[in-house]
């Protein structure tokens, strides 16, 4: 994260130095229109394509199966029991 942080600080001195203002160029209607259609875009892919794949792999792989295991687990270990390795049951 500080790298990220001391990267775009260097880039915005070089583009300082070469005299380049981002308020210009973020605020040209070329670039607007740019920016809108790719989230325009990207919305679009997000809400037809991918948000019931992502929805599904979160809630019934991630939650269900990993998290839910996991916290289970961790409550055994607390409770001073071992791991359960028992095969968790697939969600109807």
């Amino acid at each position: 994260m500080i790298r990220f942080i001391i990267l775009i600080i260097i880039v915005i001195a070089v583009l300082s130095y070469f005299n380049f203002d981002l308020k210009t160029f973020f605020e040209s209607d070329i670039v607007r229109n740019n920016f809108g259609f790719i989230w325009n875009w990207t919305t679009y892919v997000w809400d037809n394509y991918l948000k019931g794949p992502v929805d599904y792999l979160w809630n019934n792989v991630f939650i269900d199966l990993i998290w839910n295991s996991f916290i289970e687990n961790l409550n055994r270990f607390k409770a001073g029991q071992g791991p359960d390795f028992n095969t968790p049951q697939l969600p109807k």
